[in-house]
């Protein structure tokens, strides 16, 4: 499989711009970020983006394979954070943690649940196409049946 995908950047003022893709129906606004010189707190950033790329991949890659592994569960959410340092002389972004919070159906599908989170994280695309360092620290609750 090979795919392309469009992005178009226009500059809109001081250090902002609006993505768009013909592909989509929707535009972000970005901006630097509020740590660096100039920076525009309240609007998205590449470092916001680079860390969502990151928590959305690792999402679709395990709505798939749960599906295929027939998972159940009730609810999925993740929190993540994307950690910059300046290192010889660059801004790196170092490392993205990935806080998934799962909630299955029944305690027999506990092991199951966790193999299929570190296969996600094993297999997410930007997270293999990126040198920052991904770690992964999850939570599987189990739903309480009510009666």
């Amino acid at each position: 499989m090979e795919a392309t995908y469009h992005v178009n950047l226009n500059w809109t003022s001081e250090r902002r711009g609006i993505l768009s893709s013909p592909e989509l129906n929707q535009n972000i606004e970005v901006a630097t970020p509020p740590p660096f010189p100039h920076g525009i707190a309240g609007i998205w950033s590449p470092e916001h983006l680079l860390t969502a790329a990151v928590v959305s991949c690792f999402m679709t890659t395990f709505l798939a394979i749960a599906e295929n592994s027939k998972l159940e569960f009730q609810n999925f959410k993740c929190d993540s954070k994307g950690k910059i340092e300046q290192i010889d002389g660059k801004f790196l972004m170092t490392e993205i943690i990935l806080e998934p919070t799962l909630e299955i159906n029944s305690e027999n599908d506990l092991a199951k649940a966790q193999k299929i989170l570190a296969k996600s994280e094993a297999a997410c695309l930007i997270s293999n196409s990126i040198k920052s360092k991904v770690a992964m620290n999850p939570r599987v609750i189990i739903s309480e049946i009510v009666s």
